[in-house]
């Protein structure tokens, strides 16, 4: 399927199903309703769109942090002919949810990690790092969260992200307050209940009519009763929303840019803040500085074009006053998906045969 396959419907379809998916019993006929056709056709169409990798899943989606994950994006630099096998070797990390080679800088394969609450972050890195043969590395954890937000307008084909702080439930702009660091990567109190119903809840949803049902049976719930936990997690900002993920480049937005920010530090909070008001940016951090890389923040863009990209930039520079900036376009993505919370056992996948199959697709600019 390519974006010019897609008619109108199928570009409504995607703007629901991504930014706000009905936590009803019948969530396709409520889709169906509000694009106007029936839940039949929703559902063959969305079949359709999964089919060819436009939508990805349909799951909820949780906060890493509050769940007592540690988290961080990382950097790896490998030289020729290391870099491939190693990107498919990191992929097999269930905590591993996305993974892009990058060109642009010295270090060319970006992947966040996530490890659970005993995990430990460093020394997974290292043994990543010696396992791959990279020649360097760096991990870059959050330091200050400006803005995630990742949606596609598909009927007007630019970005729209306007989440700026899911804790606090901003949107479009108004109101926008930086999440505390005292808050926005406190872990929570979970249970082995919660775990359980996390587990059912982090899988994709089914294209039936009434697709939380076998969810709801499988936890010993009624689906009100489903509803009512999904609820109580987004009020204790576990959750983030029930959603779907859509595949950006088989959407129509081919290029990929981490643009990176040499940001005075007295400007730091000043400029993200900017930055997070741009629609364009999907994700703005501030993350560590090193003497080999005084990026501090973080935006990533993505555009039909690089030359879309671009402009991004220059917008996003003569808002802020900010020049010194690095454009990394993705080149391939190795990965993307969501992280799997309380698998049963983590490590079991760094020997699995089964998770080295890796989601490799060459990237089209």
């Amino acid at each position: 399927m390519t974006t010019e396959s897609m008619d109108l419907t199928d570009r409504k379809l995607l703007n629901i199903v991504q930014s706000n998916f009905p936590m009803v019993a019948e969530p396709y006929r409520a889709i169906a309703d509000a694009a106007g056709i029936g839940e039949a056709e929703a559902l063959e169409r969305l079949a359709e769109l999964k089919r060819q990798n436009v939508v990805r899943q349909i799951s909820a989606i949780f906060d890493t942090r509050r769940l007592g994950y540690k988290t961080t994006l990382v950097a790896f630099a490998y030289g020729d002919g290391d870099l491939h096998p190693g990107a498919i070797f990191i992929n097999r990390h269930p905590g591993v949810s996305h993974n892009y080679a990058r060109e642009g800088s010295y270090y060319n394969l970006w992947f966040t990690l996530a490890v659970p609450p005993d995990g430990d972050l460093a020394t997974t890195v290292q043994w990543m790092a010696d396992k791959t043969s990279a020649i360097e590395y760096r991990i870059m954890p959050t330091i200050r969260f400006f803005k995630i937000g990742v949606n596609f307008d598909m009927v007007k084909r630019r970005s729209d992200a306007y989440n700026y702080n899911p804790d606090a439930g901003t949107a479009n702009g108004s109101g926008q307050q930086r999440i505390p660091a005292s808050d926005w990567n406190q872990a929570q109190e979970i249970t082995e209940w919660d775990k359980t119903v996390i587990r059912a809840a982090q899988e994709d949803l089914p294209l039936v009519s009434r697709p939380f049902d076998d969810v709801a049976g499988r936890l010993g719930l009624t689906v009100s009763e489903l509803f009512e936990q999904l609820r109580e997690y987004q009020e204790r900002k576990l959750m983030r929303r029930f959603s779907a993920v859509l595949y950006h480049r088989r959407s129509g937005f081919h290029a990929n840019a981490m643009i990176v920010w040499k940001v005075p530090p007295e400007r730091s909070e000043e400029v993200g803040m900017i930055m997070a008001e741009n629609p364009a940016v999907t994700h703005c951090y501030e993350r560590p500085t090193f003497p080999d890389w005084e990026y501090s923040h973080f935006t990533m863009v993505h555009a039909p074009t690089r030359d879309e990209c671009e402009e991004i930039g220059r917008n996003i520079a003569t808002a802020t006053g900010i020049s010194d900036n690095l454009l990394l376009y993705s080149t391939r993505e190795y990965k993307k998906t969501r992280v799997r919370y309380f698998v049963e056992d983590y490590e079991r996948f760094w020997d699995s045969a089964e998770a080295a199959a890796a989601m490799a697709e060459p990237v089209g600019a």
